[in-house]
This record gives structure tokens, sequence and C-alpha cells, in this order.
């Protein structure tokens, strides 16, 4: 069984991810791979430097050659052009090694649960691939108040990146199982435990 999990910007998704693992699940992390991707010295991370000199004037290399991640981000979570350049640049390589993890995971090992963990997975039309999607929910407000304590930023700015994801509401209604992540640890865990056992899954939770 292949499932896609996804969720909003600081609804927890990560957390979910590491109990379906705990459980016998086998993970595609889509933020790995959108890392490696970038990392220094690759052609993908050389065309974003050279664009984004060329047309903003930014440096997005750090000295060390890696990635400025945060002057980047600023641009892009402020300049629609600027996002949906990187997006071409980024998304079609991730895709690419997405489905090949995907791939070789559930071909050798047929009777293990495979969970792609990809953020923007209804952004990206990913949940075609999938058998079901798994949606972390928390409300928005609980969203805004997480990723300001998280990152330590402002409401504004908390309130523009929840912008650039679709409203964790339009998520809710197209997955086709929710786990509420706004209480206790110990509440989602049993959420997770109700989730394994309706879909048949054997446990080898350590």
């Amino acid at each position: 069984m292949i499932i896609g999990l996804t969720g909003g910007i600081a609804t927890g998704k990560s957390t979910v991810a590491a109990m379906l693992v705990e459980r016998g699940a086998l993970l595609v992390d889509a933020d790995l791979i959108a890392r490696d991707v970038v990392q220094s010295g690759s052609e993908v991370l050389k065309q974003i430097a050279e664009h984004f000199m060329q047309a903003y004037g930014l440096n997005v290399l750090n000295p060390d050659g890696t990635l400025a991640r945060k002057s980047l981000g600023e641009l892009v979570f402020a300049n629609p052009n600027a996002k949906q350049t990187l997006d071409a640049m980024i998304h079609p390589p991730i895709r690419a090694r997405i489905i090949e993890q995907i791939r070789l995971l559930s071909e050798s090992n047929p009777q293990k649960l495979v969970v792609a963990d990809i953020p923007l997975l209804f952004e990206s039309k990913y949940d075609y691939m999938f058998d079901e999607i798994l949606l972390v929910y928390v409300s928005r407000e609980l969203q805004l108040q997480r990723l300001m304590e998280r990152d330590g930023i402002t409401l504004e700015l908390a309130e523009r990146r929840l912008a650039a994801q679709m409203p964790i509401e339009e998520k809710r209604a197209l997955a086709s199982f929710i786990i509420d992540n706004s209480g206790e640890l110990a509440d989602t865990e049993s959420q997770i435990d109700r989730y394994w056992r309706s879909r048949g899954l054997h446990e080898t939770k350590n």
C-alpha cells in the first residue's frame, strides 16, 4: 500500500511520519529530496543562482557554496513570479526522485506500507499517485501560533507563509483520512493506531 502524507506548515507532519515509521512504514521524505536537489555543486543550484542574480540582483549562495535559504525564501514569499520560477526549476527533479524512491521501496517491500511525506502534495498534484491521502490537521489559528513560536516570526510573516499554501480546510476536504494533531501526542498516537488497524497493517513497533 502506498499513501501520501501531507498537511500544512506547522501542523506536525514530521511527527506523524515518525510515528508511522516506528510502526514499520517505509518513508519517502520530499523535504530531504528537495534539499538534495539543491545541494552545493548541483546543476539545479547553479541554475537558481544564475537566474536570481540576473533577474533580481540577489546572491542566493552562502560563502561555502550552499543555498542561502533565508534570503531566497524572503524573496519568493513576497514575489509570486519569483516563486513560480523557482518552482519550475526544482519541482521536476524532485518529482522524478520521489517517483523513483516510491517505486524502489514498493517493489522491494511489497508487504510494507510506503509513506511519501510531501508538504505540497495537493498543490503539486501528486494525489493521483497514491492509494489514499493521510492529512495531518490543525486549525489555521493553531498553525499561525505554532509557526510564530517555532520560527520566531511575526504574525504578518506567518500569514504570508500560510497564504503560499492551499488552505488547510481545503486540504481536509480532499484527504482520505484525517489525523487531528491539535492535542497531546498521546492522542495523535491513538489516531495513528486506529488508522493502522483499520488498514489491516502488521505493526512492527519496538
